[in-house]
């Protein structure tokens, strides 16, 4: 979140507008189809009761106001305009504040089937629906919380339990898997890979093992971990989840499930 970026986010105007091109748009346009067609029985059902709530359009990249409204009439939360990558203090400070970030930028088309940067797609398309249900958008928000107040690497810990929920997280649906986390549900290929037969496991989540467990985020993951259903996540939130944070830190991590990047 600190790195440079290759991108430049665009400004709103007075009235919080972005004047989006053609191309953009287009761009949007495409990404929204294809993934609406590839999450197809793929999804969490509160995912897609989400994306009824906010009604995206399809046809151009929506303002941030209009997801806002959405989202504060549901569960309180509002989109947050910013550039493309902040740091840790900034990004802890808005979930804290009820705000999510969402960098205002597309991808090129160079880069249309992958984007190491959280783009307005991703975003949007990927977390906004989950952020209308009351689990998961008080579990990100006490997240906020949480780092906020902690130490830098107290927060290298804490980055893990995001990842591993927010960003990648699976849930069951009987004896199916569903996925619920928007680095998923805003990649084609790693919404075919994660509900997949190449993942190496398949995890039921405990708190103290995600905090232990590396992760490479230019890779398809590994590992992912499951919860049985949303309510899980409220109920992670009242964990004392920094005392497991310290005894993480005092174990030390697992050993990586993958080759170091180097030799990758």
């Amino acid at each position: 979140m600190s790195k440079s970026s290759s991108y430049t986010s665009r400004q709103s105007d007075e009235n919080g507008n972005i004047d989006w091109s053609d191309e953009e748009n287009s761009i949007w346009q495409e990404l929204v189809e294809r993934q609406l067609e590839c999450i197809k029985g793929k999804a969490c059902d509160e995912f897609f009761v989400g994306l009824d709530k906010l009604n995206l359009p399809l046809d151009r990249i929506p303002q941030l106001h209009e997801v806002s409204k959405v989202l504060l009439e549901t569960t309180g939360w509002q989109c947050a305009e910013v550039p493309a990558l902040i740091n840790f203090e900034s990004f802890f400070k808005l979930l804290a504040e009820k705000k999510f970030p969402v960098a205002t930028f597309i991808r090129t088309r160079e880069e249309f089937d992958y984007l190491q940067e959280p783009d307005i797609f991703h975003e949007i398309f990927g977390h906004c629906a989950m952020l209308t249900n009351p689990a998961f958008s008080e579990f990100t928000h006490k997240y906020g919380q949480l780092g906020l107040a902690a130490t830098k690497e107290e927060r290298v810990y804490l980055a893990r339990l995001y990842w591993f929920t927010v960003e990648f997280g699976l849930m069951k649906k009987g004896d199916q898997l569903r996925i619920y986390g928007g680095g998923i549900l805003s990649s084609p290929g790693e919404t075919e890979y994660a509900l997949g037969s190449d993942v190496l496991s398949r995890d039921r989540l405990d708190l103290l093992d995600v905090f232990r467990t590396p992760y490479r985020i230019d890779i398809m993951q590994p590992l992912y971990y499951t919860i049985e259903n949303i309510d899980d996540l409220m109920e992670l939130s009242k964990s004392d989840l920094m005392a497991l944070v310290k005894e993480a830190m005092e174990l030390g991590l697992f050993p990586p499930r993958f080759p170091p990047k180097n030799a990758a």
